[in-house]
């Protein structure tokens, strides 16, 4: 994806809000060999490409000033309640330098399943998206993840997954190295016993002897 940014000369609390004010989006681009770069977006377009998961964990090309650059995107900051980014961070990607970056996990197949189909299980998904560290190249714009052989009583785990070629997963504490992705969860039956059955009994009875 690409998008298009401007060098913007004024920063602080007053300039970002006459900034805001006119439609614009401040925001900066750091990393690489260069110093950090103030920019501004055009607010609209950006409020519709953060729409996209592609802008989310893509390798992006920006536009400055006739040039352009691959980054990806770091932090957007939203207004509490109002539909207005106040501020987004990119940073530079290196061709020879790895990225560590979240990326979406796309789940299918799962009503083909013995635990859909036959179990009558119910399918959660647990993580819908995975750090990773991999080379700027090898960045995939979302993991595919096949459901299709979940059985009942069995939960979809990361080492079942086959991640694409130069992907590794990043695992936070390092405890668990093999986290659940996806829950099956059997389904709930109902079984009426005597005990409950016997009011009902009651009611009918004492309703014929009214009559």
């Amino acid at each position: 994806m690409n998008f298009v940014a401007f060098e913007r000369a004024k920063q602080g609390t007053g300039a970002s809000r006459r900034l805001r004010n006119s439609g614009k989006t401040p925001g900066i681009v750091y990393g690489g060999t260069t110093e950090p770069q103030l920019i501004e977006i055009d607010h609209n377009a950006l409020w519709h490409a953060l729409k996209k998961e592609a802008f989310h964990s893509s390798v992006l090309d920006m536009e400055v000033a006739g040039a352009t650059a691959k980054v990806v995107l770091r932090d957007v900051q939203y207004h509490p309640y109002k539909q207005l980014v106040l501020h987004i961070d990119f940073q530079r990607v290196d061709d020879k330098t790895k990225l560590h970056l979240k990326v979406p996990l796309h789940y299918s197949g799962a009503e083909e399943s013995n635990a859909v189909k036959v179990d009558k299980c119910m399918v959660n998904p647990i993580v819908n998206e995975l750090d990773v560290t991999c080379m700027p190249s090898d960045l995939p714009e979302f993991i595919a993840v096949d459901l299709s052989k979940l059985e009942k009583g069995a939960s979809l785990h990361l080492k079942d997954v086959k991640l694409p070629k130069g992907v590794t997963a990043k695992i936070r504490g390092g405890q668990n190295n093999n986290p659940v992705l996806v829950s099956v969860v059997p389904p709930v039956v109902v079984v009426e016993t005597p005990a409950d059955a016997a009011p009902a009994a009651d009611a009918k009875g004492k309703g014929k002897g009214k009559k």
